[in-house]
C-alpha cells in the first residue's frame, strides 16, 4: 500500500533538513485534518512528510485523533525528483478550473514558479481580498500536486500582476513564447544555462500589442506544430517539449 504523502510547513526557509530523525512533533492542523479526518489514519500507521526543504522524511503516527496528530521522524532522505531546469512560467489567467488544471500539470512537469498574469484579453477580474484568497487556493493546488507527483520543493505563486510589469522585472534566461506561425520550432532553440522562462497567453490568445512587448522584452515566438491550441494545452504541452529537450523528461533512471 502506497504511503500517504503529508505537507507539514515551516515558517523558515532552509538548504538543509528542517526535521531530524528521532524527532518528535505535531502536524500543522490543515495536515492533522486531512491525516485524521480524511484518511482516517490511526497510531503506528507509516507516513511521508515533506515542508519544502527538498528532503522526504519517512514518520509513523504515535497518536491520533480528528483534531491532533502526532508523529515521530524515522528517517531523512533527499528527495531527487527536482529537475535540473528552472522553468518560470508566465500563464495568462484563463477563467474557471482551467487555471487550476494548469497549476496541477505544470507542478507535475516540473515547473519551478508560476506567475499568473493580467492580459488585455484576460477575462477574469481580481483585486484587493479576491485576489489574495485565489493566490492562496492557487499555492495550495500546487501544494496538493507536490504530495501527488512527489515532489519535495514547492513551486511558488506568485502575486498576479500585468504583463508589461512582469516582463520588465524578469532576470536574465532563455525566453519563450507560442505561436503556431512561427518560423523557427522549438527543438532548434539551445539552452546556454538552467534558466527559462516560458510566456503562455489566455484564452483568446495575446494581442499585437503583447505580442511586440514580448518580443522587445527578448522572448522568441516557437511553434509546437501547425494546430492552435487552447491555452491549458499550450502550456502543458511546451513544459513536456522543454523538459524532454532541456530536462529530465527523457531520463530513464529510476529515481530513488
Amino acid at each position: 500500500m502506497r504511503v500517504p504523502r503529508i505537507y507539514h510547513p515551516f515558517a523558515e526557509n532552509s538548504e538543509q533538513p528542517q526535521l531530524q530523525q528521532g524527532q518528535a512533533l505535531d502536524l500543522s492542523d490543515e495536515a492533522a485534518n486531512h491525516v485524521g479526518r480524511v484518511l482516517r489514519m490511526s497510531a503506528g500507521q507509516p507516513l511521508e512528510l515533506f515542508t519544502g526543504d527538498g528532503y522526504d522524511y519517512a514518520a509513523v503516527i504515535t497518536d491520533a485523533s480528528k483534531k491532533k496528530v502526532s508523529i515521530k521522524v524515522q528517517g531523512v532522505r533527499k528527495n531527487s525528483r527536482e529537475s535540473a531546469l528552472k522553468i518560470h512560467l508566465g500563464q495568462g489567467i484563463s477563467r474557471g478550473d482551467r487555471m487550476d488544471f494548469v497549476l496541477q500539470k505544470s507542478v507535475e512537469l516540473g515547473v519551478a514558479s508560476i506567475t499568473p498574469l493580467f492580459t488585455e484579453r484576460c477575462g477574469v477580474k481580481l483585486n484587493g481580498e479576491r485576489l489574495q484568497k485565489k493566490q492562496q487556493q492557487w499555492q495550495k493546488i500546487v501544494i496538493s500536486a507536490c504530495e501527488q507527483s512527489g515532489r519535495s520543493v514547492i513551486p511558488t505563486v506568485h502575486t498576479p500582476v500585468p504583463l508589461t510589469t512582469w516582463l520588465a522585472e524578469l532576470t536574465p534566461a532563455l525566453r519563450l513564447t507560442l505561436d503556431p506561425y512561427a518560423q523557427k520550432p522549438l527543438r532548434q532553440q539551445t539552452l546556454s544555462n538552467e534558466h527559462l522562462q516560458l510566456l503562455i497567453g489566455p484564452e483568446g490568445g495575446l494581442t499585437d500589442h503583447e505580442v511586440s512587448a514580448a518580443a522587445a522584452a527578448d522572448f522568441q515566438p516557437v511553434q509546437l506544430g501547425p494546430r492552435v491550441l487552447r491555452t491549458e494545452t499550450a502550456a502543458l504541452t511546451a513544459l513536456s517539449v522543454v523538459q524532454y529537450q532541456f530536462g529530465d523528461l527523457a531520463d530513464t533512471s529510476i529515481q530513488e
